[in-house]
Parts: C-alpha cells; sequence; structure tokens
C-alpha cells in the first residue's frame, strides 16, 4: 500500500537540517554520518528532501499501529543520495 496523501507530506525543513543531517546533534549525529555518506549535508538539505519525495514517499509502506499524533507507516526502500545508495526505513505519520 501506498501512503494516503504522499504527495502532499510535510518534510520539515529543521528536522532535516537540526537533526537527521546535523553532525553536532547530540542523537541526529549517528543519522547524520549515514546520510553523510550518501552525499547528503546540512547546508543543502533540500536535495535529501526531494529524494525522499521521489524515492520514499511513492513506495510500498506497512502501517503501524496508530500514535498519539495519527497513523503510522514504515517504508523501507533503497535512497540512492548523490554518492551512494542504501537501504533506509522511515516512519511517517499521516
Amino acid at each position: 500500500m501506498k501512503i494516503p496523501s504522499a504527495d502532499s507530506a510535510v518534510i520539515d525543513p529543521a528536522k532535516l537540517r537540526g537533526y537527521l543531517l546535523s553532525l553536532s546533534h547530540p542523537i541526529g549525529r549517528f543519522k547524520a554520518r549515514f546520510f553523510e555518506r550518501l552525499g547528503y549535508a546540512a547546508t543543502q538539505w533540500e536535495v535529501l528532501e526531494a529524494d525522499l519525495r521521489a524515492q520514499h514517499l511513492m513506495a510500498e509502506a506497512e502501517p503501524l499501529a496508530a500514535g498519539e499524533f495519527g497513523q503510522k507507516y514504515r517504508i523501507r526502500a533503497i535512497l540512492e543520495g548523490p554518492t551512494g545508495r542504501a537501504d533506509v526505513v522511515s516512519v511517517w505519520v499521516v
């Protein structure tokens, strides 16, 4: 199944810059190193946003238990970055 209304998903730029791509964030820095190997950087967070929209949000999703903020979905798909590719798991809330 696909995530409902995936084409209008909100991807918070602050979460991309300040968490997923931040080499200084206490928790996010480990994820940032992973994404850095794929060619992503906080200064060009828009590239990761575009790739998530094109590659992950259009992939098959697995529904998870609904949470406080809505229905959760997990996507496991290849993410091809500017300099590498990897199997990535992402969780989305609708």
